[in-house]
């Protein structure tokens, strides 16, 4: 028998039947289920664990003032606060290990709020029939969510949507069993990259932050990678942050849909943690591969990476402006921060002699972040490439000094 309890959340007035099943199914295989009504209008036929007046309540008003707005809109968002507020509750307080929600758009608006209101590492399961839909933005997903498209599960139980809502039930459970969840005893350092064929400093660094006592973990800069890197670092997770793959803020100032927000390379700052930028892959911007180039990007070189991923080259004009948001954004903080700059590159393909080499476009960046590098940033810049030896030969001296003044440790 397990011990592990799933918090199960829906609108019981209208998915009773679903909900029951799921909890049916999630006992049936020895866990437990505490019950969370977001209903507005109706009443489920068996009493929840947590009512949805208490739901309500939570978020600050009650259902009669839910249901006298007029606008269910209105209503379901009063009801995801409350909710969000009371899984967070219910998971600090021990009392659920996981949490599963079932909704259609207006149940999975609120699952979202629901699930970002857990720590990385709590099992985040959502049932939806707009599950991996273009209508969900990719800033309220939280790192490790994870969906089930709710096949034929519009109205009523099938052998269809059964499908879905069983491996729902046996993944949040099973998740919730086998889950490792991350320690807080050995100091991490988080670090943003990509892949060792363009940027190779993670190789040199990682093992060696590591002989120093750190646990480090590297974030693929592809939107949720960011995303999960930005949520650890607001939370205070994070004894120091390398973030030397600011692409994401590149390609959420040009408009592409693969973005980690607008608040992207902000929360070590805000926090107070120390951190460390550079400029890997500063000048590429990602658009997903398989649709049209953005207007603003059109005609621009462009890279093919594979075939979901594809990356345009800036022009220097917008690394320009590029280099203005980066600087822009570390103005906002709190800590140590240190901006090393290695003038000779940003990326394996763009060396003298690359296929994507650019020595204009480099100096009107260069020439931009010395212009705009807020006073408290230190700013070192380094005659080399990125993925030169020297470039990490600088960043654990200044890593080192950081830890002799007592900063990181």
């Amino acid at each position: 028998m397990s011990d592990k309890t799933i918090l199960l959340v829906g609108t019981y007035d209208t998915k009773d039947d679903e909900l029951t099943y799921l909890a049916e199914t999630i006992r049936a295989q020895g866990g437990r289920v505490l019950s969370m009504d977001v209903s507005i209008l109706g009443d489920p036929s068996k009493p929840a664990d947590i009512s949805k007046h208490e739901v309500a309540e939570a978020g600050g008003h009650s259902i009669r003032e839910a249901i006298d707005s007029g606008d269910e809109n209105i209503a379901m968002q009063i009801m995801a606060k409350g909710a969000a507020i009371l899984a967070a509750r219910a998971h600090a307080d021990g009392r659920s290990d996981g949490v599963l929600v079932l909704g259609g758009t207006m149940g999975t608006d609120a699952a979202l709020d629901i699930c970002s209101a857990l720590p990385l590492g709590v099992p985040k399961y959502i049932v939806s029939t707009v599950a991996f839909s273009p209508l969900i933005p990719p800033e309220r997903l939280p790192a490790d969510i994870q969906m089930i498209l709710w096949a034929g599960g519009l109205y009523g139980l099938n052998s269809i949507c059964k499908s879905s809502l069983s491996q729902a039930a046996g993944a949040v459970l099973g998740a919730a069993r086998a889950v490792e969840a991350p320690p807080r005893g050995k100091p991490l350092i988080g670090m943003t990259s990509f892949g060792k064929t363009v940027l190779r400093y993670m190789v040199a660094l990682k093992p060696e932050l590591e002989k120093r006592g750190f646990e480090v973990a590297v974030f693929h800069a592809t939107g949720m990678g960011g995303r999960a890197f930005e949520s650890l670092a607001a939370e205070g997770r994070f004894a120091a942050v390398l973030d030397f793959a600011p692409q994401e803020v590149g390609n959420h100032l040009m408009g592409s849909s693969i973005s980690a927000g607008a608040d992207r390379m902000t929360a070590a700052g805000l926090s107070g943690t120390p951190q460390m930028v550079s400029i890997g892959c500063y000048d590429l911007v990602d658009f997903v591969g398989w649709q049209e180039v953005p207007s603003k990007l059109a005609g621009q070189e462009t890279h093919a990476h594979n075939r979901l991923l594809s990356s345009v080259m800036m022009t220097a004009g917008q690394r320009r402006e590029m280099a203005r948001a980066m600087c822009a954004k570390l103005g906002t903080a709190r800590g140590p921060t240190a901006f090393i700059l290695p003038t000779q590159g940003g990326n394996e393909w763009d060396r003298a002699g690359g296929p994507l080499c650019d020595p204009e476009g480099l100096a009107v960046f260069v020439s931009e972040i010395r212009a705009q590098c807020p006073e408290a940033v230190r700013l070192i810049e380094v005659d080399a490439h990125i993925n030169d030896t020297a470039f990490t030969e600088t960043v654990l001296t200044v890593f080192d000094g950081w830890m002799a003044e007592g900063l990181v440790g």
